[in-house]
């Protein structure tokens, strides 16, 4: 292949004036070089056939991915030749160079499209991973314990922002405002809902005040982090305000910062632009997300259930296995006095006191036991509650979504086609000026309050299908909790292993009975 490159060959004030303005048509404002994309659609829009088009192409220098002026030039050159009906070559541009043949491409104006635009990123798409968002914070909320005990009307708590590294106090009555505040400023959104205040009557008698308390702190880091590894929440000023501010009235600092944003639809420069980038297809997108992700949330449920059940069991092992051993221990303890036996020696008073030395495994099995329980509750169940806390705000705002959106929107159509009744009733029957007038007014500023409402709801799938694809974004998370659950497993089974071997050592050497006799073998054969 031969490659024209005699960029001097060409005098600039000797090329046609066409040519100038188709270059200027749609090469770069900031650099006169043209994208080979750029001529590629040049290219396209003439009537030369794929192999003449590839001939120009491979016959022009377009190195690093772009033709200078002069290359450009030769090229409109090339094209005009092959549209007479000549092969292109090099030869034939030598030989033709200064005559300039016009080429038919249409007035320069209309190759304006043709510019290499900068890429417009698509609003509707969230580009996130799993790591992005679990690395934007990490939020600990411990309780404040109290010199008058644990049971007192207002529980405090310490809450400390790892991306900010401050440590402020809340009480419950301020998450409840933040929460009420974060609501109505993201209404679109998912808004994690707050463990409850109270212990539910029926619902949690069995649940000690103490066990309530620890769920709650529980619940209320796991609100937080949600909310602060949120892409649209985690630079809002009233996330940086409840996490950074350590003033004695942060419920009137929340509200004075939400009098000054007001709702995201008053805030979002997509709000009222919304519709122009949803797909065609975004209820029929949406439904099938719903559905999904209803049934991803039901299964999430079952295997949090389970998992509880794992860890209740290791904590009653623990509690078991520690009783186990008192009890042993108990017996070996005991200083009654042993009848010798006509039929043998008893050998009940050697086996009694070799009891005494056990309860310190057993003691040691039932803490290795409580921390698998700890393990598994921390590890696994935690982060299950957190992906599930999650998957029921989406739940919660598909339903705020038709029962509220949609349904305004429906009653301010209702409404509407009542008042146009009345006004064609008017029209008919005639009535006072002023009622008519009135009744036009009322109808005016209804169709302006359906406008808004349409704009809402279009707004309302917008965030939706954000919404959507940031919980595929946590789904990954799955591999993060078997890991876990995994992991924890096999740390602990090798812990209480450890414990076990080193048990059934110490028994080898401890019941063997008078006259030779062994225990039944330690060992299942």
């Amino acid at each position: 292949m031969t490659t024209w490159t005699m960029e001097g060959e060409i005098n600039e004030g000797s090329v046609p004036l066409y040519y100038r303005e188709v270059h200027q048509a749609i090469s770069s404002r900031t650099d006169e070089r043209v994208q080979i994309e750029v001529f590629q659609r040049l290219l396209n829009r003439t009537d030369l056939s794929i192999n003449q088009q590839n001939q120009i192409t491979d016959h022009i220098d377009h190195g690093s991915g772009f033709l200078s002026k002069v290359s450009f030039y030769k090229a409109l050159t090339l094209i005009a030749l092959a549209q007479q009906g000549k092969q292109p070559s090099p030869k034939l541009l030598e030989n033709c160079i200064q005559e300039f043949p016009k080429p038919q491409l249409g007035e320069p104006k209309e190759l304006q499209n043709l510019r290499m635009q900068p890429v417009q990123e698509n609003p509707l798409l969230l580009s996130l991973t799993l790591t992005n968002l679990l690395g934007k914070d990490t939020i600990k909320v411990e309780l404040i314990p109290k010199k008058k005990g644990l049971f007192l009307k207002h529980v405090e708590y310490q809450v400390t922002s790892q991306r900010f590294k401050i440590s402020v106090y809340r009480r419950y009555s301020d998450f409840d405002i933040f929460h009420e505040l974060l609501l109505q400023r993201y209404a679109y959104r998912m808004v994690p809902a707050l463990p409850p205040k109270r212990v539910l009557k029926g619902v949690l008698a069995s649940v000690s005040e103490r066990e309530f308390i620890e769920g709650r702190r529980r619940g209320l880091g796991r609100f937080l982090n949600l909310v602060a590894r949120h892409p649209f929440f985690s630079e809002d000023e009233l996330v940086k305000t409840f996490l950074t501010f350590n003033g004695s009235d942060v419920q009137t600092k929340l509200r004075d910062a939400f009098k000054k944003m007001g709702d995201e639809f008053m805030t979002c420069r997509y709000a009222t632009q919304a519709k122009e980038h949803l797909p065609s297809d975004i209820q029929s997108r949406f439904s099938v997300s719903r559905e999904l992700i209803r049934n991803i949330h039901n299964s999430f449920q079952k295997l949090r259930d389970r998992a509880e059940r794992m860890a209740e069991r290791s904590k009653d092992n623990a509690t078991d296995l520690l009783m186990f051993g008192k009890e042993i221990s108990a017996l070996g303890a005991d200083a009654s006095p042993v009848p010798v036996l006509d039929s043998s020696k008893s050998t009940w008073g050697d086996l009694r006191h070799s009891f005494r030395g056990l309860s310190a495994e057993f003691s040691l099995l039932a803490e290795k036991a409580a921390e698998q329980g700890r393990r598994e509750e921390d590890d696994v169940v935690e982060k299950l509650n957190l992906f599930l806390d999650l998957l029921q705000s989406y739940r919660d705002l598909c339903e705020r979504h038709e029962k509220g959106v949609l349904h305004e929107h429906q009653k301010a159509l209702q409404k509407y086609s009542v008042m146009k009744r009345q006004m064609m009733s008017a029209t008919v029957q005639p009535k006072e000026q002023v009622s008519v007038e009135q009744l036009e007014s009322r109808i005016v500023q209804q169709e302006n309050a359906i406008q808004t409402m349409e704009l809402r709801n279009y707004f309302s799938l917008f965030c939706l299908h954000q919404e959507s694809q940031l919980i595929f974004t946590y789904l990954p998370i799955t591999s993060h909790i078997l890991g876990a659950f995994v992991s924890s497993q096999v740390q602990g089974h090798r812990e209480m292993g450890q414990v076990w071997n080193n048990l059934h050592s110490k028994l080898s050497g401890l019941f063997t009975g008078n006259n030779g006799l062994q225990s039944p073998p330690l060992t299942p054969k």
